[in-house]
């Protein structure tokens, strides 16, 4: 089964044709980074904007790296929630636009589902149940995958997501966007123990809550900054980057051994920093568990993932009509994890 899809929920444009809910015939990105990073994050209604000039013709590439005509096409995916609500409704409505030209179903996606899924991209043999940690600019969330459509989110962040609070600490910290990539790069040469910083509570053991922690690194930049010292960007990236990384790799483990979950999965576009691959991979094999974790070119957000997910959305029967409407909210109803 070849499944068109489509993915405009931030600040990528993508699209892309996957066989079977595992192979990836084709997978187009045309992102948005260099425009925004002047203003030091995205920008949604310039975001928005940039879908529609983008979209027509990544979709079309799409189909001709895949070989495909669009007739050819089972069906069509598109990303309905969660993201920026401007963003979605140029997918959704271009997706919609071409199940009416075309004759083909419409497949509703959750952004969410879609990341979880880039494993079964990556790793053919990997089949549920397992429990995933979804970390990105705008989710940190740990996810029992009990089905390929069946989820139970076992914790999730109070305030910050992961990313975001990456994004906001580089900026304090002079570097550019996005900030995850940038810390990563100036905490290479910084030391991890140069600072100490919170590892905020919670009251469900497997939440997260990055706001203090932020917080903390944005109120030491201020004080070094009012006394006219010198800001130590390397040590402080260092620091920042190893306390989140292994606030993230604690809980996840933690809830794994509780769950008994022998099987782990990571996704999103934090997945991509170096350090929490090896400390993942590290506390995996320590406790003897089986890790997936995606390709850097699967991390962040893509079509690819999209259409994965939308082949076991369209098994279990999960087809929108053309009343389809986007919704911002990761928990909205008819569009939860």
């Amino acid at each position: 089964m070849k499944i068109l899809a489509i993915e405009t929920s931030c600040d990528e444009t993508a699209a892309a044709v996957v066989k079977d809910g595992r192979e990836v015939l084709s997978s187009v990105v045309r992102s948005q980074i260099d425009e925004h990073k002047k203003f030091g994050g995205v920008v949604p209604e310039i975001a928005s904007r940039r879908h529609v000039e983008y979209i027509a013709d990544v979709t079309a590439a799409a189909l001709e790296k895949s070989s495909t005509a669009l007739a050819d096409v089972d069906a069509i995916a598109v990303t309905a929630a969660p993201g920026l609500i401007g963003a979605l409704l140029v997918g959704v409505n271009f997706a919609k636009g071409l199940c009416l030209a075309a004759e083909k179903p419409l497949i509703p996606v959750h952004h969410i589902r879609g990341h979880i899924a880039s494993n079964y991209i990556a790793h053919p043999s990997l089949e549920p149940p397992f429990l995933c940690l979804i970390v990105s600019g705008g989710h940190t969330h740990i996810v029992q995958a009990d089905g390929y459509t069946a989820f139970s989110v076992i914790g999730r962040t109070r305030d910050d997501a992961a990313g975001e609070a990456f994004d906001k600490a580089a900026r304090v910290l002079g570097l550019s966007y996005p900030g995850g990539v940038e810390i990563d790069k100036a905490a290479a040469s910084g030391n991890p123990a140069a600072y100490r910083l919170p590892r905020p509570k919670t009251e469900n053991p497997y939440d997260f809550s990055f706001s203090g922690l932020k917080t903390n690194l944005i109120n030491r930049v201020h004080n070094l900054t009012q006394k006219g010292g010198q800001i130590p960007v390397a040590d402080m990236a260092a620091s920042f980057r190893y306390t989140a990384c292994s606030i993230l790799t604690d809980k996840f483990i933690a809830a794994a051994l509780e769950l008994k979950a022998d099987k782990l999965a990571c996704a999103g576009g934090v997945c991509a920093n170096v350090l929490l691959r090896e400390m993942l991979t590290d506390a995996a094999k320590k406790h003897g568990l089986e890790l997936f974790i995606p390709p850097i070119w699967l991390c962040g957000d893509n079509a690819a993932m999209i259409g994965a997910q939308a082949y076991y959305e369209f098994m279990a029967g999960n087809i929108a009509g053309m009343d389809l409407n986007a919704s911002a909210a990761a928990d909205a109803a008819g569009f939860r994890i």
